[in-house]
């Protein structure tokens, strides 16, 4: 009961001939394939290796090392020019 056999598939695309006529279905088959063309590409877009995220944490901790360092020599400064 959950397959399709080829008289359903002949059935639904003479209902798709009927409701969008001959002139609109080859737009439709290409409106459809633009879509799921852009939604691979989303998923593809998403995809993150997982060292990249590794080597982004490493990055955005050694610069708030350097963030932290370059604040306790303004505020050393700070505290001798008072």
């Amino acid at each position: 009961m959950g397959e399709f056999s080829v008289t359903h598939l002949l059935l639904l695309g003479l209902i798709f001939l009927v409701f969008f006529g001959p002139s609109r279905l080859p737009q439709l088959g290409s409106s459809l394939g633009k879509a799921i063309r852009g939604f691979k590409q989303g998923l593809n877009e998403i995809d993150v290796d997982p060292k990249d995220i590794k080597d982004n944490h490493q990055q955005v901790s050694q610069q708030q090392q350097q963030n932290q360092q370059v604040n306790q020599t303004q505020n050393q400064k700070e505290t001798h020019n008072s």
